[in-house]
């Protein structure tokens, strides 16, 4: 069995970004695998793994694992090294600030290799599975762009901000120029 690992198309420029977290995975039979960290530091591992996951609780770091691991399956059953690592990545980019944000961090991972999964079984199915693997792909993503925008307003806190681009005064109207709240308007009438 070889591996098949893919190189990055062009490495970040140094110092651009700290190294992310990685884990190595010791296989064991059937579909199961160990992790462990890459370097063998395991506490200053441990604690990499908190900070991307923005928590300070190891059983939730313990629990997102698991659930890292379910979704980094390869279509054969064992666990995907790479795939872990890319999920952790990304989990690391969304910089979650608390478990909230940290759990959904990681449903956005595991939601993400499930349709690039559904995704690649596309590729020379019948017409019948094309359709049902491109409705599920299609799910699959619009979930994931449901979370982004979950995570946007948890962070933003649900204030909705609306930009003006153009605005048209008539002859004779009255404008405001500032901010302007919707007492100041009624107050106005």
């Amino acid at each position: 069995m070889t591996q098949n690992v893919l190189q990055p198309i062009a490495p970040p420029a140094e110092g651009s970004r700290k190294p992310p977290v990685r884990v190595k995975v010791q296989r064991q039979p059937p579909k199961y695998g160990r992790i462990y960290p890459p370097d063998g530091e395991r506490k200053q591992w441990w604690n990499a793994l908190k900070n991307a996951l923005g928590t300070s609780s190891s059983s939730f770091v313990n629990v997102s694992l698991l659930q890292l691991q379910a979704a980094a399956r390869l279509p054969d059953g064992p666990l995907s090294e790479v795939t872990m690592n890319a999920a952790l990545a990304m989990i690391e980019a969304a910089a979650p600030q608390n478990e909230i944000e940290g759990a959904l961090a990681v449903q956005m991972a595991c939601t993400h290799c499930a349709a690039m999964f559904v995704l690649s079984r596309v590729h020379g199915c019948t017409q019948r599975s094309v359709s049902a693997y491109s409705g599920a792909a299609a799910k699959l993503l619009r979930i994931y762009t449901l979370q982004v925008e979950a995570l946007r307003r948890l962070r933003s806190g649900g204030a909705q901000h609306v930009r003006v681009e153009h605005v048209h005064i008539n002859d004779q109207a009255r404008a405001l120029i500032g901010p302007v709240s919707l007492s100041q308007t009624r107050e106005n009438e």
